[in-house]
């Protein structure tokens, strides 16, 4: 599967949670290391991290989906009792 078809499938609901905090914490850090403020580097530091861990998240979260053929195999196995 092309990375493109990913990304255009359906994302689960808890990836999707993740997806909003992760793009959240990359905002939020962005905002702090622009601030035109004089800001302690350990502040600064904090707020990288935060950027990359919320740009990851973001882009793991959003690659994730559904496994149509798990749900159906999964289906038929509870019908035949196995």
């Amino acid at each position: 599967m092309k990375i493109i078809e990913r990304y255009k499938k359906p994302t689960p609901k808890f990836f999707k949670v993740l997806r909003n905090i992760g793009i959240a914490l990359a905002t939020a850090g962005g905002a702090i290391i622009a601030a035109p403020l004089s800001i302690p580097a350990t502040i600064i530091t904090i707020a990288t991290y935060m950027t990359v861990a919320g740009t990851v998240a973001t882009a793991v979260s959003q690659a994730v989906i559904k496994d149509d053929d798990t749900s159906e195999k999964e289906k038929n196995s509870k019908k035949n009792g196995s």
